[in-house]
């Protein structure tokens, strides 16, 4: 078997039997075809200081976006936590330290390869030597930590807004749903698709992504992503949609009765060469 099909089948079969509950939900709440639907990974750089991302920043930059676009993987998202005046809510996460990427998938082989054809390239080896070749003794980062989601039916691919796409000023607030129940997480995914999504876009919360984790800790979750150009303005959006007729209707509707148990957020500014 050629190493890339049995890559492709490692990735399925550990999909199923590790996480069998939550693939099998992704059936049950999402009966369209999945082909044109992203797939992404969160992933999260844990550093001990916001002084040691320097290192990979440049890695990043000049190597893995580089590459990763060359194979098809793009936009490739890089944040860190955004600078807050404001009091820390209680459902609100920061880390000063960390480093955040948004990585889109076309399918799982890509997936499943990405790493490895990345670190392979000779152009990636030369521009992330620091990165790559760092010392047990002095370690680039601390620890990698990664969720693997599907886009939903409703946006299955990243959308960037305009100030995205002119590398405008802008923020971004990722948030998080946890559910007590596979089939309330399933029906708040289809609470979205059904109509969330679109009062989100109408009012100008400007959604980049939406995603059903499949694989990583605290499951059955979903993530999404929302911008704006300044904190203000996203208030302002918040406040509009709080008020729209559409959503007080859906969120009256007892179908979507307890569907989240835990909400998480947390605000994040793109890093300079950010594609998102």
């Amino acid at each position: 078997m050629k190493r890339r099909e049995f890559l492709k089948r490692s990735l399925a079969a550990s999909a199923l039997t590790g996480t069998a509950a939550g693939a099998l939900s992704v059936v049950a709440a999402d009966r369209e075809p999945s082909g044109k639907r992203e797939y992404y990974e969160w992933r999260v750089y844990h550093l001990k200081s916001p002084g040691d991302a320097a290192v990979l920043h440049e890695y990043l930059q000049g190597a893995a976006i580089p590459a990763l676009n060359k194979l098809g993987v793009k936009p490739v998202g890089v944040f860190t936590q955004m600078e807050r005046k404001v009091a820390q809510a209680k459902e609100e996460l920061r880390d000063e330290s960390a480093v955040w990427m948004l990585i889109p998938y076309p399918t799982l082989e890509v997936f499943a390869t990405a790493t490895a054809r990345v670190n392979a390239q000779m152009e990636s080896e030369k521009a992330g030597a620091t990165y790559l070749r760092a010392a047990k003794s002095s370690p680039s980062f601390e620890r990698i930590e990664s969720w693997l989601m599907l886009a939903f039916s409703g946006m299955p691919r990243i959308e960037l807004p305009p100030y995205s796409r002119e590398k405008r000023a802008r923020m971004f607030e990722v948030r998080t749903y946890e559910s007590h129940s596979e089939l309330k997480a399933l029906k708040k995914v289809s609470m979205f698709n059904s109509g969330e999504i679109e009062v989100m876009r109408k009012v100008g919360l400007g959604p980049v992504f939406y995603g059903q984790a499949l694989i990583g800790h605290a499951l059955p979750h979903l993530t999404y992503m929302l911008s704006a150009e300044n904190e203000d303005e996203h208030k302002k959006h918040w406040g509009v949609f709080r008020d729209d007729p559409t959503w007080k209707s859906m969120s009256a509707d007892p179908q979507y009765a307890d569907t989240v148990s835990k909400i998480t957020n947390r605000f994040l500014v793109p890093a300079a060469y950010s594609q998102v």
